[in-house]
């Protein structure tokens, strides 16, 4: 069967490639099955209803509607992990950036003109200060213990660091990855009062928006260094200049410049870079398109923000049926029993729920009209109903 998926910006041709002969891809493509995107805002885009799935090849979704989406039983995929590596090497920069004062010790010497004498001179007068400090024995609080936040916690006991970790939420996938020799915190505030360099890596929710606030930053130590590489909302920007200019806080390296940080002397401000590596871009266009094809054509679902993990084999000389629908009680009965009604045969099936939604896969022998078809999507609850054939 042919596919059509919508491309909303540059996507990788590594991970393009893997999509077989017989798919149309480009971003022009109107009607599109699929859509697949990086960073393009889509609140303000007219979603077309032939859209059944968004890939986006990075990991926050922000930037897409996804209770809207949902909703109307488009699943909307991420792809976790496959930038960490990036985030981390920026995340070490970043640290070492702050402790050693490198870019306004940079600043100072384009500043410097005259002989090698005078040259010389001026720097061994002007060194002093941007006096740092070491990374072994100081103690890194990581909040967000996921794809990132493991890996950056882990590189710095490397360096010799104490880590002190939180993450109420923390899967058992990722505890297995991070080292014992993380020091598990019982609260947040534990994490702001004994981190010499706070680094966080949650995603931008409700709940995390201005996470880094004034009342937090006051239970630091004096002269901490805090990092930002995850959103910028993460940290109230406001109460992060005022602690500055306090001097109770060392400096703020993060990834996201605002008006309020730009020029500001203690502020290392970076144009986003976080995934900004070939690597990076290459491995999560690659996983956002085999996620999708694999969704597309077997109706699978792997790393999505609003729907389970739902993942079966395929019945040979089946049909697959997939129900996206409202997670409510006899929703599998009712869907079996149109299926008893018509003389259909199930032999497989699969229903995995996530909160208020669920995904039901069914394989059959026997023909799914159009009929029964609506007939299933007339079920209370049901938001969409998809027949891919065998």
């Amino acid at each position: 069967m042919t596919y059509r998926i919508k491309t909303l910006n540059s996507i990788s041709a590594r991970g393009l490639s893997k999509l077989p002969e017989g798919y149309q891809v480009g971003s022009s493509i109107e009607d599109a099955d699929a859509w697949l995107v990086r960073s393009a805002n889509l609140h303000s885009v007219e979603i077309p209803h032939s859209v059944l799935a968004i890939s986006r090849a990075g990991a926050g979704t922000n930037t897409i509607p996804v209770n809207q989406l949902s909703g109307r039983g488009v699943v909307v995929f991420n792809t976790p992990g496959s930038n960490a590596n990036a985030v981390k090497e920026l995340v070490l920069a970043g640290m070492l950036l702050g402790a050693r004062n490198i870019v306004a010790a940079a600043a100072f010497s384009r500043t410097l003109s005259g002989d090698e004498e005078q040259i010389n001179a001026a720097v061994e007068a002007g060194k002093k200060q941007f006096v740092g400090w070491e990374l072994p024995g100081r103690t890194l609080g990581v909040i967000g213990l996921g794809e990132i936040g493991v890996q950056v916690a882990n590189a710095a006991l490397a360096l010799g660091m104490k880590v002190l970790g939180f993450d109420p939420a923390i899967t058992i996938r990722h505890a297995w990855q991070l080292s014992s020799h993380v020091t598990r915190a019982a609260s947040i505030e534990e994490v702001f009062k004994k981190a010499d360099v706070l680094t966080v890596h949650v995603p931008l929710i409700d709940a995390t928006t201005g996470l880094v606030n004034a009342g937090r930053l006051a239970l630091m130590k004096q002269r901490a260094l805090v990092l930002n590489f995850a959103r910028a909302g993460i940290v109230d920007s406001q109460a992060m200049i005022d602690a500055l200019d306090a001097g109770s806080i060392r400096g703020y390296v993060c990834d996201f410049p605002s008006p309020g940080l730009i020029g500001h002397p203690k502020v290392v401000a970076l144009p986003h870079l976080g995934a900004s590596t070939a690597e990076a871009e290459e491995n999560s266009a690659v996983m956002a398109v085999n996620e999708l094809r694999d969704f597309l054509e077997n109706g699978n679902i792997t790393n999505s923000v609003n729907f389970p993990d739902a993942v079966i084999a395929r019945e040979p000389e089946t049909s697959r049926i997939v129900v996206a629908n409202v997670n409510v009680p006899n929703m599998v009965a009712e869907i079996s029993a149109l299926l008893g009604e018509a003389g259909i045969n199930i032999t497989n099936l699969l229903n995995k729920s996530r909160g208020e939604l669920a995904w039901t896969m069914i394989d059959v022998r026997g023909p799914v009209t159009d009929g029964l078809r609506r007939s299933m999507e007339a079920v209370e609850g049901v938001l969409r109903v998809r027949v891919i054939e065998g």
